[in-house]
């Protein structure tokens, strides 16, 4: 049996349908029930549904064979997995954003203050652009940062911009495109090759006929 740790919430749902898509059929449970397993009808896949954050973790550790969760997740976890497939949808950018006026001079300031739910991100992007911040971390809410001036910009995923625009601020800097990927575990790709290699066979072909239609 291949495990396959789902994030919980959106993502689940389009993985259930790409699923589904890809002749693999299973039922997730719905919103309301406290279950987090699940399997496939034939009994050959089992689901479980953890935290965004969690499922570079279950693969790591082998507790999941694999997994699919953002891309923006998996930079911020950094975890010593295969990053297998682009499975095209949750589809944003990983953007620093702040108000226009600060658009051309925001990098020059002395002292500058990031506010991100994404520490490891914001501090690899801005150490490879050569240049020292101050980070703060927040779970939620990051668009507050500029607002009251706990910092100069965010750092955090844009989808339509719309929450920047409500709030007055502009995407300053796009960091990396962001979607959701399908990632294994580095020995369960040599012990179960064969089970994993077709279940990427067919998501890959659902993908193929979605990118030519």
């Amino acid at each position: 049996m291949v495990t396959i740790a789902l994030a919980k919430g959106r993502l689940a749902d389009e993985a259930v349908e790409l699923f589904q898509k890809s002749g693999i059929l299973c039922n997730k449970p719905d919103d309301f029930s406290r279950k987090l397993i699940f399997h496939s009808e034939d009994g050959s896949i089992r689901f479980i549904l953890v935290k965004p954050s969690d499922v570079p973790t279950y693969v790591e550790y082998g507790a999941a064979d694999a997994g699919i969760a953002g891309k923006d997740t998996l930079l911020e976890e950094g975890r010593a997995i295969y990053e297998m497939l682009d499975l095209g949808f949750g589809k944003c950018r990983m953007v620093v954003a702040g108000f226009p006026e600060k658009k051309d001079i925001w990098i020059t300031n002395a002292h500058t203050r990031v506010a991100t739910k994404y520490p490891n991100i914001t501090r690899s992007y801005f150490s490879r652009q050569g240049e020292s911040v101050e980070i703060i971390r927040l779970n939620g809410s990051v668009e507050l940062g500029p607002l009251i001036g706990l910092s100069d910009v965010i750092v955090d995923i844009v989808e339509s911009g719309r929450t920047l625009r409500e709030n007055g601020l502009v995407v300053l800097e796009e960091i990396c495109p962001i979607s959701a990927r399908l990632v294994v575990n580095r020995v369960s790709l040599k012990v179960k090759d064969r089970e994993l290699r077709s279940i990427m066979d067919k998501i890959q072909k659902v993908l193929e006929e979605q990118n030519n239609g």
